[in-house]
């Protein structure tokens, strides 16, 4: 990855703290993280659990990559509750991964690594194929353009592997967000579900490099215990739990 990104052209976020929580913005309108300080593995925002979903789909991901740090919320919850798993983040932008102490994002080790760069370029030429593939990348107008083209989703179908899983964060009251989704099931050939956030305009889209199957959907229950992946832990699954059940009563894509 390029190291020559010149920290002047990218927006510096700020940090609001208050007795239980330290949240990260690019302005005051719109919350990018935020994390619980006396859980700060928590997912604390409703859209990072509907992301998890993948766990549905691939209970047991080898290799994950994420195009978006942010305050780590994500990337925290995989390296703490998957611990065979190995994790590369991607963030284009110096001042949020200069943050990463801060929200108490893990130092880099043998599973997990944070990197300084474009996303766009990472899936473009990406190391090796993932197992699931996380894009949650927003500046302060929102999703850059190189983040939702055509040609960006067919790259993210390239680094998946056979069967791989790709999860897109969006805003559902975006102009664009018929396009965007239209764009992701080209790409996907109609293997596509879309999740909303009953309460907020977040929609999360999982796309699949292959046949789109939870591995609980031929499950004779749909709600509850029956969804719970193999080997989860007990503080893991009770943050998840709403989330997958909303997952498994949202429709395919038409």
């Amino acid at each position: 990855m390029p190291d020559t990104l010149d920290p002047d052209e990218f927006v510096k976020p700020f940090v609001s703290e208050t007795l239980g929580s330290k949240s990260l913005y690019f302005s005051i309108s719109a919350i990018q993280s935020s994390m619980n300080l006396m859980q700060p593995d928590a997912l604390v925002l409703e859209y990072t659990r509907t992301m998890m979903g993948f766990l549905l789909f691939n209970p047991r991901p080898d290799h994950i990559a994420m195009i978006g740090l942010g305050g780590g919320s994500m990337a925290k919850f995989c390296h703490r509750y998957l611990p065979r798993t190995r994790l590369v983040v991607v963030e284009i932008n110096p001042h949020v991964v200069a943050l990463r102490d801060a929200f108490l994002i893990p130092p880099d080790d043998k599973r997990f690594t944070v990197l300084q760069g474009d996303g766009a370029l990472f899936v473009r030429r990406p190391p090796k194929q993932y197992d699931v593939l996380l894009v949650d990348g927003f500046e302060l107008r929102g999703i850059p353009a190189r983040l939702c083209s055509q040609r960006f989703y067919e790259h993210c179908y390239e680094a998946l592997q056979p069967g791989g899983i790709l999860v897109v964060n969006l805003h559902y009251r975006h102009p664009q967000f018929d396009t965007y989704v239209a764009r992701i099931q080209a790409a996907f050939k109609g293997e596509v579900r879309m999740v909303v956030e009953p309460e907020a305009d977040n929609a999360t889209v999982f796309a699949c490099k292959g046949h789109l199957q939870a591995v609980h959907e031929a499950s004779p229950g749909k709600h509850g215990a029956s969804l719970r992946p193999a080997g989860l832990p007990d503080a893991a699954w009770s943050q998840l739990e709403a989330a997958f059940t909303h997952i498994a009563q949202s429709p395919r894509c038409a």
